[in-house]
């Protein structure tokens, strides 16, 4: 005997049982009331208002909690920063910064980029 032919009476029960199951409408997603259900475009709208009124506080409340801080980081970098762009007279003149293995940032000048202009001497004048 091979083992179908041993499951036989098992697998003709199920056939029989599924056959004689009412066959199961399917759902559109509409209640019965007539309100429209999930798949109703003012649903998705309200959903996605709501969505971006989540989003703008969201964003809004980090804003107020950053732009002091930011505020604070602009004025003590801005010292820094005009003094460095006073050294560096043109950025497409300049290479990526580099680290070396020691922990040093370096910026070298571009190979083709015109001389620079002393800026200790800038204000001496020849005589």
């Amino acid at each position: 005997m091979t083992r179908l032919a041993a499951h036989a009476p098992l697998i003709a029960l199920l056939l029989a049982l599924s056959l004689a199951a009412p066959p199961v409408a399917a759902q559109d997603g509409a209640p019965l009331d007539g309100t429209g259900g999930a798949n109703d475009p003012g649903d998705l709208d309200k959903g996605l208002d709501l969505l971006g009124e989540g989003m703008r506080k969201l964003f809004k409340g980090l804003g107020d909690e950053i732009q002091p801080r930011m505020r604070d980081f602009a004025e003590a970098a801005e010292p820094v920063l005009s003094r460095l762009m006073d050294l560096i007279d043109d950025l497409d003149a300049y290479q990526m910064p580099e680290r070396l293995p020691n922990g040093d940032i370096i910026i070298r000048r571009k190979p083709g980029a015109p001389p620079l202009a002393d800026p200790d001497h800038a204000d001496d004048i020849e005589i």
